[in-house]
């Protein structure tokens, strides 16, 4: 039964209290029978592509899956994949954690300032990295030229995530292990390195799985891995029972992957103890240091930021105002935006049941849901291309190259970015206030729609705009189902610089930048936010 002064209580000072979970035995109410059913529809269709590989493995024969699988060619797009992740994921560790420290926790002059230029490279696409690279050095080709535009191109990936966890981290452990006579590299090594490993592992997490879906970036300095492969195999072979085994080994390294973050990650806690709050830490000084330190993210900018828009305003400059043409620019600018808005709209109407029901009714078959949702966001695009592909051919052709197509696709993929943003907000919004609407006469769906929806529409937008502008940079799923006519900024840009046509292709890769720029300060906003900054 609820308590009276729980309805009494202003919602400013409701949304401040940390309230304890939602459960049917906790008094929470259980949630309608419709919202299981819509979260439960969208969990069916986030296993399709899971499904799908299952059922061609079955299909196709274990004799044949075996002599597909076990191959010279496979074993060598495995090497690349391995030595790829391999070397890419400690590099930008080392490189993330070592600009995080310097500008969370040292006296470097500008340190804002070289905080914001760590996150800005996520403003470029990755194959416009590559892109620009490839313009500056034609030479550039294999392993370590891949490595060294997935680290530019992915590192902030990391620096995010760490430098907030930096922000956030008591000082007093750091003063505690020097009380106990240990120098300043064993005091970070020993106390604050662990601290930061839950942010390290699930940033190296999502630069692996990044590593596995990139297509662009390794076409253009030719390094073949199992994306590559895969489209290759597509677009030479439609539809062939060689390119749904790849993408059943590409599946199979998403979930390895996964499998290895977490036993990595450990099950150890991390939060703080005790009464008060933790104070700010103390900047260190950097005494005669301060040059080569400052050297570092100077590198990193010129490197990561420098180079692809020195390498843009060279192919404008070049091109004049004559590639500026509104009829292919102008169309292909719509025609993104109009896709990533109704994808990203869609992505969060699917993910709005889940969300409410994490918030609202934590369970058991919540959990289950839930898993389902996200899943699907660590698939290669590629992959879940494939599935829909072969799937309309076989059952529904009429929907094979249809927006309809290309638009699960976009939903499917982006879900979970939906889910993270919406599921926040509605966990601002207290239930209480729903209770207090159902109270004063409102039914439930009316105390949702006018409550919790309408608290929850700044974190609606948000998922929107998460969702709309990876849409934006999405490259393969669009290459494989868009129906024909169909010229986003992604594709056009691609089409052009597979003609080694980089002038015409510059101001498709300027409009990307300029699309992504908000999504950058989104990400970086919400960091500080964290932090409590």
């Amino acid at each position: 039964m609820l308590q009276k002064n729980t309805y009494a209580a202003p919602a400013s000072q409701a949304a401040a209290l940390r309230l304890p979970p939602l459960t049917a035995a906790s008094g929470g109410r259980v949630p309608h029978a419709s919202v299981i059913a819509l979260a439960s529809i969208v969990a069916l269709l986030s296993l399709v592509p899971l499904g799908f590989i299952v059922w061609v493995t079955v299909d196709t024969g274990w004799g044949e899956v075996i002599a597909l699988v076990f191959r010279s060619r496979v074993g060598e797009l495995l090497t690349n994949t391995v030595l790829l992740e391999a070397c890419t994921i400690p590099l930008c560790i080392m490189l993330a954690v070592t600009l995080a420290w310097l500008t969370e926790r040292t006296n470097i002059p500008g340190a804002r300032i070289w905080s914001w230029l760590a996150v800005a490279p996520l403003a470029v696409p990755a194959f416009v990295h590559s892109y620009a690279w490839v313009s500056l050095l034609p030479g550039m080709r294999g392993l370590w030229s891949g490595v060294l535009v997935s680290v530019l191109a992915y590192y902030p990936f990391l620096y995010l995530p760490v430098a907030a966890q930096l922000r956030r981290l008591d000082p007093a452990i750091e003063d505690a292990a020097a009380s106990l006579g240990l120098g300043p590299w064993r005091v970070f090594f020993r106390a604050i390195l662990p601290q930061l490993r839950l942010a390290i592992c699930g940033g190296s997490l999502l630069i692996g799985l990044h590593l596995l879906a990139e297509y662009g970036l390794y076409v253009m300095i030719r390094f073949d891995t199992f994306s590559t492969a895969i489209v290759d195999q597509f677009q030479s072979a439609y539809n062939s029972p060689a390119a749904n085994m790849l993408g059943g080994v590409l599946v199979f390294c998403c979930l390895l992957l996964l499998a290895i973050e977490v036993l990595v990650r450990g099950n150890e806690r991390y939060a703080r103890v005790g009464s008060g709050a933790a104070r700010p830490a103390d900047r260190r000084r950097l005494g005669w240091l301060v040059i080569p330190a400052t050297a570092l993210p100077l590198a990193a900018a010129v490197l990561t930021l420098g180079v692809p828009f020195v390498t843009l305003a060279r192919w404008l400059y070049l091109g004049g105002a004559g590639i500026w043409r509104m009829d292919t620019v102008g169309s292909a600018l719509l025609q993104t935006i109009a896709l990533a808005v109704a994808g990203g709209l869609l992505a969060t109407i699917a993910a709005a049941p889940m969300a409410w029901l994490s918030v609202r009714a934590p369970g058991r078959l919540q959990r289950i849901l839930e898993a389902c949702h996200y899943y699907v966001g660590s698939l290669p695009g590629v992959v879940v291309a494939l599935a829909l592909v072969s799937i309309t051919v076989r059952l529904v052709l009429p929907l094979y190259q249809t927006s309809a197509t290309l638009l699960l696709a976009y939903v499917l993929l982006f879900l979970p970015r939906a889910m993270v943003g919406l599921r926040a907000s509605i966990a601002q919004a207290p239930v209480e206030l729903e209770r207090a609407a159902m109270a004063l006469g409102r039914t439930p769906s009316q105390a949702v729609r006018q409550i919790t929806m309408r608290l929850a529409a700044p974190g609606f937008a948000a998922s929107v705009a998460l969702a709309a502008l990876g849409i934006t940079n999405e490259l393969t799923a669009t290459l494989m189902l868009s129906p024909n006519g169909t010229e986003t900024l992604a594709t056009k840009f691609w089409s052009l610089t597979s003609e080694i046509d980089y002038v015409s292709a510059a101001p498709y890769a300027c409009m990307m930048v300029v699309l992504s720029l908000p999504l950058t300060l989104l990400l970086y906003a919400q960091s500080k936010r964290t932090a409590g900054q």
